[in-house]
């Protein structure tokens, strides 16, 4: 009959050592072969996760023959700063609120790493030690792990994903309550529980390493499925909308070219003018294309530094002012104060010039057009207010989509396709900021973007 023996603890710590140190390896081997460039950051966290878990092994291994504080201290720190990286790698798979979690796990990390500490200060006992890191890394994992049960959209892969560190943190609370129970003097344990423990714990290490890996496949092959989609609207856009400036072009250069001594000269710059028109709306449309593609295939640079932007507004203003004087539109600036923040001063500019350009278009002769700037505790505002001739539900509910096409004439005929909103959400996205449209069709628009204070930093 089978009877469940006790394993060699030092045995089980050695083959920890050999299987994290063989998928940090694994893990990072991936990230520079297959994976795309933003899988590649998170897959190096959970690396750098499994690598560190590596060294706290050996550390703990070596006890009794490095000093203490190397083995207890410095050992158990290590062992929570990799579960720290392992979870902010499971959290960038998550969707929502990246920035919170990631705060929120390395305040848990610190936290944690505190009180071990603390403990290690009174000389706590062996048992009060491992009670103390066992609720750190419960703690540590928890957020992630319910992060992935209030997804929406769970397929098999995700849910054993879940599933995984849901059995890690209900086998961390077995332990912790065995522990309690069972008050150990020594670090290393030959007890039936521990050798349960200990192979479930293996166990569950190489399942979720697996699932991460397919997670992380799964997305990379849900933005490529993007990428396609994306790329059939994007010659789409070119063959019907550029087509349409651009045939217009060719048919006034071929008037001028074949009839020239027909027209008198007024007639002749009215041409030119016309044909002048249909080339500013071609290089338009073809600059925000250009813009929009360097976005999708990561080949355009986000490089924040720190702008003023009262100054970047006013710059945009003056580009604008003889545009808009031609329909006698009257252009402000608001702004209770000065206001600097980290962001990329290029990216900024195109999405105050492509919203200031569209409220002049969709603004009657003789309208205003007011631009405010606001700053609240974590964010900065801007809002481009015109009251123009507003935007109806079913062209707003397709703003800022690839996959619904946008057409609006402007006051005075002009053409629009909402490409440049397209990019502008692009660019305000790399930001971790938001875009949004507030407007009654017959009584203007209101277009605001927020953009956090604080320098952005990419994370995968």
């Amino acid at each position: 009959m089978f009877q469940f023996l006790p394993l060699d603890p030092k045995t089980v710590f050695q083959l920890y050592f050999w299987a994290n140190l063989f998928i940090s390896i694994l893990i990072f081997s991936y990230s520079f072969s297959y994976a795309t460039t933003e899988n590649r950051k998170v897959l190096k966290w959970f690396a750098y996760g499994k690598l560190l878990m590596t060294l706290g092994w050996l550390m703990l291994l070596l006890r009794g023959i490095v000093p203490d504080f190397v083995s207890i201290n410095i050992a158990n720190m290590i062992i929570l700063s990799s579960a720290c990286y392992e979870t902010i790698a499971i959290t960038a798979m998550l969707k929502s609120k990246l920035r919170k979690r990631y705060r929120l796990q390395i305040g848990i990390t610190l936290a944690a790493a505190l009180l071990f500490n603390m403990a290690t200060l009174l000389e706590s006992t062996v048992n009060t030690r491992i009670l103390v890191v066992s609720i750190g890394l419960f703690a540590i994992y928890l957020p992630p792990t319910i992060g992935y049960f209030m997804e929406k959209k769970h397929n098999f892969f995700r849910l054993l994903y879940g599933l995984c560190y849901a059995g890690f943190e209900i086998l961390i609370v077995l332990r912790m309550i065995y522990i309690y129970l069972n008050p150990q003097k020594y670090f290393f344990s030959s007890s039936v529980f521990e050798s349960f423990y200990n192979i479930c714990l293996f166990l569950l290490t190489l399942i979720g390493t697996v699932g991460f890996l397919l997670l992380v496949k799964e997305k990379q092959e849900l933005k490529i499925q993007k990428l396609l989609k994306d790329k059939n609207q994007f010659f789409s856009i070119i063959a019907h909308d550029l087509r349409g400036p651009l045939g217009s072009s060719v048919e006034l250069s071929k008037i001028v070219a074949n009839n020239i001594e027909d027209y008198n000269r007024e007639e002749i710059i009215e041409i030119i003018e016309m044909l002048h028109e249909s080339n500013k709306n071609s290089y338009k449309l073809l600059e925000n294309l250009l813009d929009w593609s360097q976005v999708q295939t990561g080949t355009i640079d986000y490089s924040p530094k720190k702008v003023a932007l009262n100054t970047l507004i006013k710059e945009n203003i003056e580009l604008n002012k003889n545009i808009a004087l031609n329909k006698n539109i009257s252009l402000s600036f608001e702004a209770t104060e000065l206001i600097e923040i980290e962001a990329d001063k290029n990216m900024i500019d195109t999405v105050v010039r492509n919203l200031l350009t569209n409220a002049i278009k969709f603004t009657e002769k003789q309208g205003e057009i007011v631009v405010k700037l606001q700053k609240y505790p974590q964010k900065v505002e801007v809002s481009i207010i015109d009251n123009g001739i507003g935007i109806p539900d079913k062209i707003k509910e397709k703003l800022f989509k690839i996959d619904k096409k946008v057409t609006q004439r402007g006051t005075e005929n002009e053409s629009g396709t909402g490409l440049g909103l397209l990019v502008c959400s692009e660019f305000i996205k790399k930001h971790q900021g938001k875009i949004w449209a507030e407007s009654e069709f017959g009584k203007g628009s209101t277009f605001k973007f927020s953009l956090p204070l604080e320098t952005i930093k990419k994370y995968g």
